[in-house]
């Protein structure tokens, strides 16, 4: 379609649009297209209103037209928009046309006016000649004379008069003034004037002032009026305008003007005219003021009688007073009107009733004041008025009250009266008159008097009626003054209250003026204060004092009866007794001051004007007498009830008393009762008695009042390091909380239980000083006395007595409490056992008993108390995220506690003295070693761990010592008072051997068994000749004492001795003389101390020095020391046994040696040419024995140290480490069972884990040196021999050591490393490679991988939401096998900032040999893990190689090529020392830096990297390292 112009519609756009100098217009292309889209609209819009009209043939041709021409158009603004693309050229091009036009259009015109000037301007042009003579002239004289002359004679004016002629014109013009004013007649009232500047100006106040002048000397000029002012203002409700109108002003200038013509009077004429003006102006503006007041504010009280213009204008008010006063009957009405008798004159003022002549001066002052208001004049008149009323009202009151002066003063005017005396001004009766009524009003400013309205009745009808009002007004302020003075006592006025007394009571006898006083402390109490004036003065009060005691009743007790009450609410008060005091005994005690001139003041006060009154002591409203005696009752009726009460319960008393000085009231007490409960000696109460210097009961106080005991002894049993118990005097203080009367019972209650306190703990501290001053109990090097205050005891004990322990009695539970503490942020572990200390010492209430228990068993319960205790995730299998608490101590007694590892098993402590503690597996039984506590698992190998930390050396010095020392004594001693109270129950016991000293220093209670002989666990008797009995009695006595010792007792020949009876069987002492031992090696010298390898004959098998360590005889826990002779009991059945003398590992510089037939079966260590390891046969009951330790093994076997042989992991304890192998052996034994990929490989190793997988055969074993870790063994199975390299089973064997069996304990870490093992051959090679990267750091580096990747054997949380958390990290489901790996970011970030990390959770499909990463069904957002998947994805497609697992290749390329996009660009960091310093490393991965294949062994040096301390990033906790 060919184009077509546009029809006529180019609209011309040069006016708006600007140009370029004279070539073709141009428009802007935005205006363009506004202009084609405005023209399609408006096209459009033409078509919508007329196409409805047309037929559908003409509607389709015009549509079409429309579209078809509607294209064309924007087609062409295509074209043009396109080519505007290539504008700018030939826009420049443009420019640059245009301008060079423009400066050629200049030359042209530049040179056409230059020719024009030349051939038209300049001809004719010419140069006047200049005017020398006027330049000149003006240059030298500053004027030019030439100007012609009718300038001046036309326009300048003439020169006005000079001013001495004005001046000299003037002075005559006031001359001819005064002299006619002189000659002439002057008004009365026009005599203020002032003549200058030619005229004269009259001035009358508040109506006007005229300026007149004349116009000559002659005397019949007639006066000329020059200017009129009228002074009447109206500020009301004038809104400050002028009154009179410029035009009225005009009317009357003329008007006076007239007749100031041939007027004889001129100045009269004058005056007349404007006087009467003015007065008229006046009463109007009066008039309106008064209507306004109407209309606004006063309404009807004030009414217009009668207006005149111009004469007068009457207004009343005071109506009602009119209407109600009969003696005003014409009422109280002013008049404003003019003078009759001389109009001259100003307005005046006329008052019915008539005023006196000052009063009518101060009424009529209003009306002749500047300011002319209505209002003013009704506030002068009304305040005469109310002055002359209130006059009246005064001398009538001063006549009825005597001697009291009623000033009047104030505007409006007020009488004050004082009703009482001394009366405040707020206090005051008010009586003033209502300016509005006329009417009398009164009021009390400070309160809300109901006697008001009757009084304001009084004063305005009957004044008989006042002094009875008065008074009562009276009594009722007084009241007031009542309340205001107990405002800020604890007790609360009431004018009233249902009381209930029989009509006869002498409460009937009281005056009605009283007021009732509740006290908030004795609600059986009311203190009533009658209230009675003074005869001779009746303005003072006199108050009086009654105490009631009452108690709740209803309406229908019987009165007569108090056993009768009813059921209903008791809400009245049944009045018991009255008690009046007398006023001056009440307020005058021992701390009253005595005044000598009291009579002096008595006249004085009678005389009022004789003296200078002084200035009160109290306020007018405050009521000394009234504050004193509550405060007496309130202080006073708790001792009287506390001495009821202490009557009661027979505790002697001196009564209520004042202290000296008047200080204070106390209550002496003369004898306390003996405390109820557990009986005390008599020597010890007799002796705290004699102690005790007074017990006094005191009150402290003011707001919250509270009871103070004290309890005064002289000195104290025991010498105390605090510095406020040193003196002699040991005051002792109790404080309570004073409640109300029915509490007083709970008070004493209190006293009694504290005093029992002291008793208690002063019964048991007197013991413990004789204790004290025995210095062969040597207890004053064990603890110190910090503090004994009599009520409690703080003692302090352990190194630098930095413990402390607080004892004291507890009252509710009647037993002692013990409170552990410690200093210089020292750990006191005793917290642990503080149930079993306390009970104790209630069972022996023996403090020195409990002295040696917490010197002997501080550093085992410290050691104890740094065991962990946090609770751990994931270690149990199927719930993984059940939080399971590592260790729990469970106290058992106060020498013996349990451990629990995991709640799976459990080690028996029991501390002994001498620094020994013995260990045993608490699964078992006490009472049978075959039987197993439900709870709990028997935990394998026990025994021979323990047995590496026995130190016989020790063990056997210390008995050797203390049998050398202490020869046992022949003689037996029982116990006095059976085992209970036998460890220094008594000094009266004669002296003991040392033996029996340090025996004696802890000596704990065994669980006993019962004494069956059908038990064939019960251990026998030491002794033939001591019976079942004399074993349970023993406690208080040493076993060196009990039995005959001098020869060791023999057990017959045909019965083995019981296990518990042997010696110690554990390779740190030796080997059990059993026949039921496999491997036993009998030996006469069975306990003969050792301390390096080799007999030893030096030192002489002796007696036993057991009993100089805390067993005791019949000792049932399998003690390796029973207390029976120490020659060995197996020596009369295998005589000639050698000796097994070996020294204890844990001794630095020795190390364990043995018998080869004590050698472990396990297999020999790693360490060529180490020495061998002693390991007791594996018996099912070698952990019941006990194993006895120093505290220093104890303390290393608790405390965290780093592994010892070297694997990297936290620093744990000992302890920790062997449960938890044991805890992953075992666990490693139910996942072989339970999991269908493990097969059980049968074996008769004990402690060997031995199962099989595909191609291998492994063999797990815990580490005999120290057994401390698990070690696995991979040998290929025959089938697989040439499958595997012995480096690839190293890294195997090296992976399972430092990341599956190394702390933390997991579980479900043995899981995923079985199902690792389990997958395909080739699948697990690439694993191994894997794990080699791990494990071998340096390999990063050594291939430039940007990636350094970790094995996730558990789902940490951080995963991908697949598998839940905590669950094994290798899952095999038909082909597909899905694993997790960490990979840490390498070599691009600084070692200050952490490094990204990233859990993959990767799926190898077996059949298609391709590795991707899991990913949810749904797609999220593009993250790292999308950036992983893409770049395996790549590597399948591209880089996999055909015939070869891709599984360890792709993991290669991704560790090697993977780049997150949020990675900042590179930057020059060495990839080692960020591997080495990335704390992501270090909390990801559990790495070590040992070389693969080298046996476990201690590291010369640290590993590269050592075993985290933390967490992977968003791991749970509890979890620990994966």
């Amino acid at each position: 379609m060919a184009p077509v112009p546009l029809e006529g519609h180019q609209t011309p756009v040069a006016n708006n649009v600007p140009q370029e100098a004279s070539r073709g217009g141009s428009i802007s292309l935005g205006i363009l297209i506004d202009f084609i889209i405005q023209r399609t609209y408006h096209e459009l819009t033409v078509l919508a209103e007329l196409l409805p009209r047309k037929t559908d043939m003409e509607r389709k041709i015009e549509i079409y037209n429309f579209s078809a021409r509607t294209r064309q158009l924007f087609v062409r603004l295509l074209a043009l928009v396109k080519w505007a693309n290539s504008a700018s050229k030939v826009d420049k091009s443009a420019q640059i046309m245009a301008f060079l036009d423009k400066q050629s259009m200049l030359f042209v015109d530049t040179a056409d006016m230059l020719a024009r000037m030349a051939r038209e301007t300049l001809v004719h042009a010419r140069l006047p000649n200049f005017h020398i003579p006027a330049a000149v002239e003006v240059l030298t004289t500053g004027t030019y004379s030439r100007l012609p002359a009718v300038i001046r004679e036309r326009i300048v004016p003439p020169d006005p008069i000079t001013p001495a002629e004005r001046r000299a014109t003037l002075l005559r013009l006031n001359q001819v003034i005064q002299h006619r004013l002189v000659t002439g007649n002057l008004p009365t009232r026009m005599r203020n004037l002032k003549i200058e500047s030619g005229r004269v100006t009259f001035t009358v106040e508040h109506e006007f002032e005229v300026s007149l002048t004349v116009m000559g000397d002659g005397p019949n000029i007639p006066w000329r009026l020059l200017d009129i002012d009228i002074l009447v203002e109206d500020k009301e409700t004038g809104e400050g305008k002028a009154l009179v109108h410029s035009l009225q002003i005009q009317y009357i200038h003329q008007l006076i003007q007239s007749r100031l013509v041939d007027n004889p009077q001129p100045l009269h004429e004058v005056y007349n005219c404007l006087h009467h003006f003015c007065q008229s102006l006046q009463l109007e503006v009066l008039y309106s003021q008064t209507l306004r007041l109407c209309r606004d504010r006063l309404d009807d009280h004030i009414h217009v009688d009668e207006y005149t213009p111009g004469k007068c204008l009457s207004i009343s008010y005071w109506r009602e007073l009119t209407c109600k006063d009969p003696r005003s009957e014409l009422g109280y009405r002013l008049t404003v009107q003019v003078d009759t008798h001389d109009p001259a004159r100003p307005l005046t003022v006329v008052h019915l009733p008539s005023l006196g002549n000052k009063e009518y001066e101060i009424a009529d002052r209003a009306i002749r004041s500047d300011l002319l208001s209505m209002e003013r004049l009704l506030v002068h008149t009304i305040y005469v008025r109310t002055r002359s009323r209130l006059s009246e009202l005064k001398q009538e009151l001063q006549t009825m009250l005597k001697d009291v002066e009623c000033p009047l003063q104030g505007s409006p005017a007020i009488l004050a009266v004082p009703v009482l005396s001394p009366c405040l001004r707020a206090e005051q009766l008010l009586v003033t008159v209502d300016t509005h009524t006329g009417m009398l009003q009164c009021h009390v400013p400070q309160h809300d008097a109901p006697l008001v309205p009757e009084l304001q009745t009084a004063l305005n009808n009957d004044h008989a009626r006042l002094p009875a009002l008065i008074s009562e007004l009276r009594f009722w302020i007084t009241q007031r003054r009542c309340e205001k003075t107990l405002q800020h006592l604890p007790a609360t006025p009431y004018e009233r209250l249902p009381l209930l007394h029989h009509p006869d009571h002498p409460m009937t006898k009281i005056g009605r003026h009283r007021m009732y006083v509740k006290l908030h402390r004795h609600p059986n109490v009311i203190l009533v204060v009658a209230f009675k004036e003074k005869e001779n003065c009746p303005c003072e009060i006199d108050c009086s004092f009654y105490l009631a005691v009452v108690k709740h009743a209803s309406i229908e007790d019987d009165p007569h009866d108090d056993t009768i009450e009813t059921e209903l609410p008791k809400m009245y008060l049944k009045v018991l007794t009255l008690i009046e005091f007398d006023t001056f005994v009440i307020t005058h005690g021992p701390f009253t001051s005595v005044d000598d001139q009291s009579e002096k003041k008595r006249k004085a006060q009678t005389g009022r004007n004789e003296t200078t009154p002084r200035r009160p002591k109290h306020p007018a409203y405050f009521i000394p007498e009234l504050a004193h005696v509550v405060a007496l009752c309130d202080e006073r009726i708790p001792f009287v009830t506390l001495a009821q009460e202490l009557s009661r319960r027979e505790i002697a008393h001196q009564g209520l008393q004042v202290e000296a000085n008047a200080t204070a009231l106390v209550l002496r007490l003369v004898q306390l009762p003996p405390p109820i409960g557990p009986t005390v000696h008599p020597s010890s109460w007799q002796a705290l008695l004699k102690r005790l210097l007074s017990v006094a009961i005191r009150v402290q106080g003011k707001a919250t009042k509270s009871w103070m005991a004290e309890f005064v002894f002289y000195g104290s049993p025991l010498a105390s390091l605090h510095p406020k118990e040193q003196g002699l005097r040991r005051p002792v203080y109790f404080q309570y909380d004073m409640g109300t009367a029915d509490a007083v019972r709970q008070t004493v209650d209190s006293l009694l239980n504290d005093w029992a306190q002291i008793v208690h703990l002063y019964s048991v501290v007197e013991d413990l000083a004789e204790y004290f001053r025995i210095e062969k109990y040597n207890l004053s090097n064990i603890v110190s006395i910090k503090s004994y205050s009599y009520s409690r005891l703080v003692l302090g004990y352990g190194p630098d007595r930095s413990a402390t322990v607080t004892v004291h009695w507890n009252s509710s539970d009647k037993a002692f409490k013990l409170v552990f503490g410690a200093a210089n942020n020292c750990v006191n572990a005793h917290s642990l056992m503080r149930e079993q200390l306390e009970a104790h010492l209630n069972r022996h209430r023996n403090l020195a008993q409990i002295v040696h228990i917490l010197h002997e068993t501080y550093e085992p319960l410290i050691s104890i108390s740094k065991l962990p205790t946090l609770p751990q995730l994931g270690v149990r299998n199927s719930r993984p995220q059940v939080p399971v608490q590592t260790f729990t101590i469970i106290p058992q007694s106060s020498t013996m506690l349990r451990l629990s590892y995991q709640g799976m098993y459990c080690l028996e402590v029991k501390m002994r003295g001498g620094g020994l503690v013995s260990l045993r597996d608490g699964a078992y039984s006490r009472f049978d070693r075959s039987t197993v506590v439900e709870e709990f698992t028997p935990t394998q190998g026990l025994k021979a761990f323990l047995s590496k930390y026995v130190d016989e050396t020790a063990v056997f010095r210390r008995r050797s010592q203390s049998e050398d020392d202490n020869p046992p004594s022949p003689v037996t001693m029982d116990s006095e008072g059976g085992g209970g109270m036998s460890f220094l129950s008594s000094h009266h016991r004669g002296p003991q051997s040392p033996a029996q000293q340090r025996e004696a220093g802890l000596r704990f209670h065994p669980p006993l068994t019962p004494p069956s002989g059908s038990n064939p666990h019960t251990p026998a008797s030491p002794h033939p000749a001591i019976s079942q009995a004399s074993q349970h009695q023993s406690f208080g006595s040493s076993p060196a004492t009990s039995f005959n010792l001098a020869s060791p007792p023999s057990m017959p020949p045909n019965i083995n001795p019981s296990p518990s009876m042997m010696p110690h069987a554990s390779p740190g002492g030796l080997l059990a003389n059993s026949p039921s031992n496999p491997l036993h090696v009998p030996s006469p010298a069975g306990l003969m101390p050792t301390s390096s390898p080799g007999p030893c004959s030096s030192v002489q098998v002796g007696h036993s020095p057991a009993g100089s360590f805390m067993g005791q005889t019949g000792h049932t826990d399998g003690s390796p020391f029973p207390s029976q002779s120490t020659a060995s009991p197996a020596a009369s059945n295998w005589p000639g046994s050698p000796s097994m003398p070996r020294p204890s590992p844990a001794r630095p510089g020795q190390s364990p040696g043995g018998h080869p037939a004590l050698h472990s079966p396990q297999g020999d260590l790693k360490a060529g040419g180490c020495h061998l390891s002693r390991v007791l046969p594996q018996r099912s009951w070698a952990g019941a024995v006990p194993t006895l330790l120093t505290h220093e093994a104890l303390h290393l076997l608790c405390t965290s140290t780093p592994h010892p042989v070297g694997l990297p992991s936290p620093d744990m304890s000992p302890l920790e480490r062997f449960l938890g192998c044991v805890f992953m052996r075992r666990q490693l034994q139910r996942t072989v069972q339970s999991e269908d990929c493990l097969t059980v490989v049968p074996t008769n190793e004990p402690g060997v884990v031995h199962f099989k997988v595909d191609s291998l055969q492994c063999r797990v074993w815990l580490n005999p040196q120290f057994m401390q870790s698990l070690h696995l063994k991979v040998t290929p199975l025959p089938d697989h021999k040439d499958q595997w390299s012995a480096e690839e089973m190293q890294v195997i064997e090296k992976f399972f050591d430092t990341r599956v069996a190394a702390p933390p304990y997991k579980p479900n870490s043995l899981s995923g490393f079985g199902r690792m093992l389990n997958v395909p051959l080739n699948v697990l090679k690439d694993f191994v490679q894997i794990m080699r990267l791990e494990l071998m750091p340096s390999l990063i580096q050594q291939q430039q991988f940007k990636w350094a990747v970790q094995w996730c054997l558990r789902i940490p949380p951080s995963a991908t939401n697949i598998v839940p958390v905590g669950q094994p990290g290798v899952l095999v489901c038909r082909n597909k096998i899905l694993f997790f790996l960490q990979i840490i970011r390498v070599g691009v970030y600084p070692p200050g900032m952490e490094p990204p990390s990233l859990v993959l959770p990767l799926v190898y499909d077996v059949t298609t040999n391709v590795t991707q990463v899991a990913e949810k069904r749904d797609p999220g957002p593009a993250t790292a893990l999308t950036a992983a998947n893409h770049q395996l994805k790549r590597f399948a497609e591209f880089g996999a190689s055909q015939g070869e697992c891709s599984l360890f290749p792709a993991v290669r390329d991704l560790l090697a090529s993977l780049v997150l996009p949020s990675e900042p660009p590179s930057q020059v960091v060495s990839p080692a020392s960020t591997m080495q310093a990335s704390p992501a490393m270090q909390m990801h991965s559990p790495m070590t830096g040992g070389v693969v294949g080298m046996p476990p062994q201690p590291p010369p040096q640290p590993p590269q990297l050592q075993y985290p301390v933390g967490m992977p990033m968003g791991q749970h906790p509890m979890m620990g390292p994966q």
